[in-house]
């Protein structure tokens, strides 16, 4: 039976993970830096466990061995995704993770060749916004003729994990970016745009997402403009570290998230949907879980891969009870 190593799994959203991927039948080893938290993990789902370091080349390959799929979910992860994607690419092993920084997509286009020449996928953001939005768009990119462009917004609502939040400051980009022409390009970082997620609209701010690289990788549309709504107490004032692991099962049933988009043809149509899903953190866990039983059934092609342009435009919808729903042109 093959298996997937789920790396980090012992953190807020890897445990969520884990718990999915052994209720769906999957064969797991969680793995991670910590030994004490992992043990725990291991013997409350019935599992084995691996404990190395990402930055110790020589372990990270001994741990591989016997993996089938390396899931990442260990951020921030400018620190792991290089040396996890290398080390599955040396492995001749899959390589997904749960990223939403933009280096780790630029990363997995550096190792595209890499990648192929070895018959290894990457499939960064297996689970989490890119999946959403990429599903999002790839919908709506299928109701316009000749698609231009893609103006993508993210509500975000209910409050940050502990890990989402110190990744999110340590990366926090002082440029703002948006897809021209196919190439990533500054842009104006106080030009807000308004998005309808279902009640009126609301102005949201540019932002740089990994997702203006892998809409615009799965869609082939040039120009792409990505976007975020915060609601409540999406981002935490104070001591980040002093943050709770991350919202219970309550607080993510009481906050779910939406996604709008508008993409615009060459002869100016415009064709606009939304998309309504749980919370986050529970679809973030749920769809790297079934991203990881896809491929572990055979759903791969070497190189970068996105969710979108692997699974189809549907995969988002086979998620929890996710909707899109088409507004008129």
């Amino acid at each position: 039976m093959k298996t997937v190593m789920i790396y980090g799994a012992a953190g807020y959203t890897g445990s969520m993970v884990a718990e999915h991927a052994k209720a769906a039948g999957l064969n797991i080893v969680v793995a991670g830096r910590s030994e004490a938290p992992l043990s725990e993990l291991a013997t409350r789902l019935g599992v084995s466990s691996r404990v190395f370091p990402v930055d110790d080349p020589i372990a990270v390959t001994a741990a591989l061995e016997g993996a089938d799929v390396l899931l990442n979910c260990a951020g921030p992860f400018m620190r792991t995704a290089e040396p996890l994607m290398r080390a599955a690419i040396a492995a001749g092993i899959h390589y997904l993770d749960v990223a939403a920084e933009l280096d780790s997509y630029l990363l997995a286009e550096k190792l595209d060749a890499d990648a192929s020449a070895a018959g290894v996928m990457l499939l960064p953001g297996s689970g989490g916004s890119v999946a959403m939005l990429g599903s999002l768009a790839s919908h709506a990119v299928a109701r316009i003729a000749q698609p231009r462009t893609i103006r993508i917004a993210l509500h975000i609502t209910g409050s940050m994990s502990r890990g989402s939040a110190i990744s999110a400051t340590e990366n926090v980009m002082t440029e703002t970016l948006a897809r021209r022409g196919g190439r990533l390009q500054s842009r104006g970082s106080s030009e807000t745009q308004p998005f309808d997620f279902g009640l009126g609209e609301v102005d949201c701010f540019p932002l740089t997402l990994p997702d203006l690289i892998t809409i615009g990788r799965t869609t082939g549309v040039p120009n792409v403009e990505t976007f975020v709504h915060l609601s409540g107490d999406a981002f935490p004032d104070g001591d980040i570290k002093a943050l709770p692991t991350g919202p219970d099962a309550e607080q993510r049933n009481a906050n779910r998230y939406q996604a709008a988009v508008e993409v615009t043809g060459a002869d100016g149509t415009v064709a606009r949907s939304i998309l309504d899903t749980v919370n986050g953190y529970s679809f973030t866990a749920l769809a790297a879980a079934e991203a990881a039983r896809r491929v572990l059934d055979g759903e791969a092609r070497s190189g970068f891969q996105t969710p979108a342009g692997l699974f189809s435009a549907g995969f988002a919808e086979t998620i929890a009870d996710t909707t899109i729903t088409d507004l008129p042109t």
